[in-house]
């Protein structure tokens, strides 16, 4: 008795035949790499509500209102874009500091800093309490004793940011129990 020929199987292969099962098992081996454990991850917390989002959205001046407007809409479009390391561009994926330079270079035409490190020590208004912060600012963290991370700060208590290996671009609470412990300042940067 022969098997069904749709069940018949042959140990030679098209090169076309060879070529997509080559692609099917690559892209078998990229999903297997997307769902496996990411190396360091940072805590992430959610809040169902953060406590800053019933405050009005403020803006960093009237004149710099349009400028703030198209670092927004830059920073959300991104959300999803995978962390790499020393990243900074959406094809390559982005680090924090990679973000928020592509995010401020390209909707503002403002060059950054590299680090955020360096970002930090820029010229600019500081902005320390939560409360103050308008849309556009840079925020930044104080992990481990010093500036190591910093976003985009987008309104109603959100911010856009790289946060780690093996996760993406997320929009996430300024005043959760992990980033609100870690905040040391906001930067104006459109004035």
């Amino acid at each position: 008795m022969h098997p069904h020929p749709a069940f018949r199987f042959t140990s030679r292969l098209s090169p076309a035949g060879g070529a997509k099962l080559l692609s099917l098992g690559a892209l078998i081996l990229l999903l297997a790499a997307c769902a496996s454990t990411p190396h360091r991850r940072q805590p992430t917390f959610r809040t169902s509500h953060s406590g800053l989002a019933d405050l009005p959205p403020r803006a960093p001046s009237a004149a710099s209102a349009g400028e703030a407007n198209d670092i927004l809409f830059r920073a959300i479009a991104l959300v999803g874009t995978p962390y790499r390391w020393g990243g900074n561009t959406p094809a390559g994926g982005f680090d924090c500091s990679g973000l928020v330079d592509y995010i401020y270079r390209t909707a503002a035409r403002i060059k950054l800093p590299r680090t955020s490190h360096d970002m930090a020590a820029m010229d600019g208004r500081n902005v320390r309490r939560m409360t103050q912060l308008a849309s556009g600012d840079l925020v930044f963290f104080d992990i481990n004793g010093a500036i190591s991370h910093v976003g985009v700060y987008v309104g109603k208590g959100r911010f856009v940011h790289a946060p780690n290996s093996g996760g993406t671009v997320r929009l996430d609470d300024i005043d959760g129990p992990y980033w609100g412990d870690h905040f040391a300042y906001g930067k104006r940067v459109l004035d």
